[in-house]
């Protein structure tokens, strides 16, 4: 091969604008015997090149997976072993300072000596409880008010209801009245079956 074509072909493949074709010509080039001096250097760069890329494909798919698969198992294994340390630790720890607090602490007492003493602050919790739960009732009756502004409208919705169950109540009574006029006329009722299957019309 030219030289001036081999320096081209470089160039292009430094610039990103050779193909694969082009690119393994280059490889072929600096593979063999035959190179031209001032390209030498470049034959250490496509020799390691080649190198790598043979690396690279020697790496099956499957092993790359185990490896991912034992890295993941690995790190896995050593946060649970990790994890079962510190709760193991932590729970000690609980269990040592419930025995402790239990054996120190002393036994439920009355707040007050005086029992006249102990019910006066009772009813005054009660009184303080009871006067915030009126206080929250209180905010509540806005919402009666709007029950009383919906009582005109639901009233309105009774009357409109009562109007359809007259209007269902004459239909009724008008096809009663169409079957029994069918009947006495003779005429058969239009979704009566002949002996075919097929509906009759007559």
């Amino acid at each position: 091969m030219e030289p001036g074509f081999i320096k081209q072909k470089l160039q292009d493949y430094f610039d990103g604008k050779t193909s694969l074709e082009e690119e393994q010509l280059l490889h072929d080039y600096f593979r063999s015997a035959k190179i031209e001096e001032d390209l030498l250097p470049y034959r250490d760069l496509f020799s390691g090149l080649e190198g790598i890329a043979g690396k690279e494909e020697k790496i099956n798919e499957e092993g790359l997976m185990d490896f991912i698969l034992e890295t993941e198992h690995a790190e896995k294994k050593r946060y649970r072993q990790l994890w079962q340390v510190v709760t193991g630790i932590a729970a000690a720890l609980l269990i040592a300072l419930l025995v402790v607090n239990y054996n120190d602490s002393p036994r439920w007492k009355d707040t007050y000596s005086n029992p006249d003493q102990a019910y006066r602050e009772a009813v005054k919790t009660m009184r303080f409880v009871a006067g915030k739960y009126q206080q929250g009732l209180a905010q509540l009756q806005p919402i009666g008010k709007i029950n009383e502004a919906v009582a005109p409208m639901n009233k309105s919705l009774e009357l409109l209801n009562k109007g359809f169950e007259k209007i269902d109540n004459i239909n009724k009574t008008i096809n009663q009245d169409k079957n029994d006029l069918r009947q006495k006329s003779g005429v058969r009722n239009p979704k009566t079956k002949t002996e075919e299957g097929k509906v009759n019309t007559n």
